[in-house]
């Protein structure tokens, strides 16, 4: 469904009209809503709000660690990456499907292998794939709501800095796995585990203090944003200190920067910033 509405194959029947600010009052024209909406998918990192400890945190994250460099994107590497994306994938803004970037690789595969180690050598994430495409969708049941958080997000990226995020990304996590950085109780985000690992593990941990005649108490978080607000120097900070290739260090740097989003509606286009967090971690198809 995501999808087909954001390929433009169903109809998008969202009409956004008016919305209620954070003060408690009503939008008045129809540029304040699509501008109200992409500050709420789009949180900003104000660095003038930084106390001295995150001043120092973001400092430290601006040298790259005293690491050696991760070894160059194989062809294979780069080919099984290609292949692993879905066709059905909506576009981002240059029209390229998933489709033509697969047959193109498969005519010139060493020139694009070559393209993205490039990238990985320079630390350069090319600005035309920072560019995302936010379509809002309503979230059920929220149709008369005047809430902006009625809506959710789906973020569209071109397919070249899709397959270069992936390539990073798989990159990444082979360096974590092979250290003993990520913590035995993390679940998430972390291959071969799922929520089961997770309930598995509380049970086992519930079952041990039953038996010693302890009691047990859980308490559980949930952060509204959590994903679109990630601070990147924190990000940064932590592959400093697992020791992350320098390469794999600057090329993830880059890729934080200069970002932006845009979305389109009422007949009206916004283009913001995107300071935290990226457009990735969005709802996305």
């Amino acid at each position: 469904m995501r999808y087909r509405l954001a390929a433009g194959k169903k109809k998008n029947n969202i009409q956004i009209t008016t919305l209620r600010k954070h003060d408690g009052s009503l939008t008045k024209d129809t540029k304040e809503p699509p501008r109200l909406m992409l500050a709420y998918f789009t949180p900003e990192d104000n660095e003038l709000e930084d106390n001295n400890y995150h001043k120092q945190f973001r400092d430290k994250t601006t040298r790259p660690p005293n690491t050696p460099d991760d070894s160059e994107f194989t062809t294979d590497e780069i080919r099984r990456v290609i292949e692993g994306v879905d066709n059905k994938k909506a576009l981002g803004e240059d029209g390229i499907t998933a489709e033509i970037f697969k047959q193109t690789f498969q005519i010139l595969p060493k020139s694009i292998t070559a393209m993205y180690n490039g990238c990985l050598k320079n630390g350069i994430f090319p600005e035309i794939w920072k560019k995302a495409k936010i379509i809002p969708i309503t979230k059920p049941d929220t149709q008369n709501s005047l809430d902006v958080t009625k809506y959710r997000p789906i973020s569209l990226l071109n397919i070249g800095g899709k397959i270069l995020e992936k390539a990073l990304i798989n990159r990444i996590n082979q360096h974590m796995n092979s250290t003993e950085f990520l913590k035995e109780n993390q679940y998430g985000f972390i291959p071969q585990t799922s929520t089961i690992d997770t309930i598995m593990a509380v049970k086992q941990f519930v079952q041990e203090g039953f038996s010693r005649g302890e009691i047990t108490a859980r308490v559980s978080l949930d952060v509204e944003g959590a994903f679109n607000s990630a601070w990147r120097p924190s990000v940064l900070k932590n592959l400093q200190e697992s020791g992350c290739p320098r390469n794999l260090f600057n090329l993830t740097k880059n890729y934080f920067s200069q970002r932006k989003a845009t979305l389109a509606t009422n007949n009206i286009t916004i283009e913001r910033a995107v300071s935290r967090g990226s457009q990735r971690v969005l709802s996305r198809t």
